[in-house]
């Protein structure tokens, strides 16, 4: 996960940005419990409305309460109560990503880098191995996207959906896991999908010229069409969020609908438009 699905707060009710806010510290208490402190380090915005999707889905209020900040111990900050699997779900899930991150980072880099990720590399694999244990699925699902990644970007037809594939995949599996009716199955393989391949691909346009540069790959580097490739890549992350939002609409909940609706609308798009430096159209 790379941290680019998040709240567009200044359109937030100061109520819906406290309950954004104890989620998130929820995660991040959650995440030191379950594996250790330094795991916070690695806490996203992307897991974060996992843990929130999560709980929406299962509709029960978790409460809330104030209590002392783990990282900062003078500051009391909200945290949700309850909701335990939900931010346990996204606890794993952050360190199966970000394990498999480690694993790629090492094949991409050289030198100080190259030796510096495995160094770092036996510190995830020790989290890895208890997120195996407790949410097999997650694993399977991750490992699988990474290993259909590296294939991917070696086939030298690879193209901007292929590219895009497994990690649309990986979330679409995730997502679809927790369906409890198969219309609801439907709906949230569609969501995964869309974000997944949505965040994948605002990560590469992230990276176009840095890739570029280097000569890493980037599937946006093959595009040969008339049109701005800022202008062609908004068009194409366009359609993913369309297609993300309209999933979204069918799914009858109500919990952080309000936050949910925010981040889908407003979040990503605002992220979107500061990454690609367009103007609003």
């Amino acid at each position: 996960m790379f941290g680019y699905v998040r709240v567009y707060s200044d359109e937030l009710l100061v109520r819906e940005f406290e309950e954004y806010k104890a989620v998130y510290c929820g995660l991040c208490r959650r995440m030191g419990k379950e594996y250790s402190r330094f795991s916070r380090l690695i806490l996203s915005y992307d897991c974060t409305f996992y843990a929130m999707l999560l709980l929406s889905l299962n509709g029960t209020c978790p409460g809330y309460e104030k209590k002392h900040c783990r990282c900062n111990p003078i500051k009391k900050c909200s945290y949700i109560k309850d909701g335990e699997e939900a931010l346990s779900k996204a606890s794993a899930l952050s360190v199966v990503s970000s394990y498999f991150k480690i694993v790629d980072n090492i094949y991409d880099s050289k030198g100080i880098k190259k030796l510096i990720y495995k160094m770092v590399k036996p510190i995830f694999r020790h989290w890895l191995n208890k997120a195996k244990k407790n949410y097999p699925y997650i694993f399977d699902a991750v490992s699988e996207m990474s290993e259909n990644q590296l294939k991917a970007e070696n086939n030298s037809d690879c193209h901007i959906d292929m590219a895009a594939d497994p990690t649309a995949t990986m979330l679409k599996k995730i997502l679809s896991y927790e369906a409890t009716t198969k219309s609801q199955s439907v709906v949230l393989e569609e969501m995964g999908y869309n974000l997944g391949r949505w965040i994948y691909l605002i990560d590469a346009i992230d990276d176009y010229d840095k890739d570029n540069k280097k000569g890493g790959f980037n599937p946006f580097l093959s595009y040969d069409g008339n049109e701005n490739i800022k202008d062609y890549s908004n068009q194409v992350l366009n359609m993913s969020l369309s297609r993300l939002y309209r999933a979204w609409e069918l799914l009858d909940v109500t919990l952080y609908r309000g936050i949910i609706e925010n981040i889908l609308l407003k979040g990503l798009a605002t992220k979107q438009k500061e990454i690609l430096n367009m103007e609003e159209k």
